[in-house]
């Protein structure tokens, strides 16, 4: 009987099969160099920069040609050139700045205070099914009520003072950061958590070093949309509150137009606004969500 001349190959040892793993891993975390190749600038300004503009540019010339066509008398529609006179005014006179200052500063620190009172909270809702289940539905309800709805309370309760602002402030974001970070812990999987617990990470080390890892990209959405109605409550209760002692910022301004019978002025400031929050979501939050998401692999890098 002929004998095959077959050719096996040896069985590989433990050692060489963990080496070719780790090194497999370490690739996967390396992260790849940039692409430098000449047409990735253009492919970034034509997916990225040129469709917001291309859309503001529609907007204003549809703006215009309403204007042109006098759909609405122009003391009551004004063109885009009379609003950018309004804003050219309070950038010569020196008080546009002032104006965007004031709001922000607002925003910034209600946001910032509504972070601290809402984290805890949320994680005392989601850990807690006692606390869950006596006021979870209530932070749901208050985050579906207008924030304007608490401007009169906070009045009486504070006066026509910057208390009354951060109050509608506060009642109109902890909510919706209580909420994202509930709904953050709820999506992380529980062998993590037994995980942990193994490792002995219990009590304020669970939280530092599971909870909010595990639940970051709900936290985040939480914070994001805590912002939105940050924002949007500061205008609200500006609108209403009036006092020489508070300043002027960006929602007493409109209403201050208003009065006035200046509709330039009036839709002057509500795009301001509106540059304003758009400009905090792409400056901080978006490239914040971006980056947590990429290194969680649930975002692939720009090639």
């Amino acid at each position: 009987m002929a004998s095959s001349d077959l050719t096996t190959t040896p069985p590989s040892s433990p050692s060489s099969d963990l080496a070719g793993l780790e090194a497999g891993l370490d690739a996967l975390e390396t992260p790849t160099a940039p692409d430098h190749e000449p047409g990735r600038v253009w492919r970034v300004l034509l997916t990225k920069v040129v469709p917001p503009i291309v859309a503001i540019a529609l907007v204003l010339i549809v703006w215009q040609l309403v204007y042109l066509a006098e759909v609405q008398p122009h003391y009551l529609l004004p063109g885009p050139a009379d609003v950018w006179g309004e804003v050219n005014e309070m950038w010569r006179e020196g008080t546009l700045l002032e104006y965007i200052w004031t709001s922000t500063s607002r925003g910034i620190l209600g946001f910032l205070v509504a972070v601290a009172v809402g984290t805890p909270l949320g994680l005392l809702v989601a850990r807690v099914k006692l606390v869950r289940a006596a006021i979870g539905p209530i932070l749901t309800g208050l985050q579906s009520l207008p924030s304007i709805a608490w401007v009169p309370a906070a009045i009486i309760w504070f006066g026509l003072t910057n208390g009354t602002i951060y109050a509608v402030v506060l009642l109109g974001a902890v909510p919706s950061i209580a909420n994202g970070i509930v709904a953050g812990v709820d999506q992380i999987p529980p062998l993590y958590l037994r995980a942990g617990r193994m490792l002995g990470a219990r009590g304020f080390t669970s939280v530092r070093h599971v909870l909010l890892p595990a639940a970051l990209p709900g936290y985040l959405a939480g914070l994001k949309q805590g912002w939105a109605f940050s924002w949007r409550s500061l205008m609200a209760a500006e609108l209403i509150v009036h006092s020489p002692d508070l300043g002027t910022g960006l929602g007493q301004l409109m209403e201050n137009y208003r009065t006035l019978q200046n509709m330039s002025g009036v839709l002057a400031t509500i795009i301001l606004i509106l540059i304003v929050g758009v400009a905090i979501d792409l400056l901080i939050f978006s490239p914040l969500e971006r980056r947590v998401l990429r290194g969680r692999g649930l975002l692939a890098r720009a090639s």
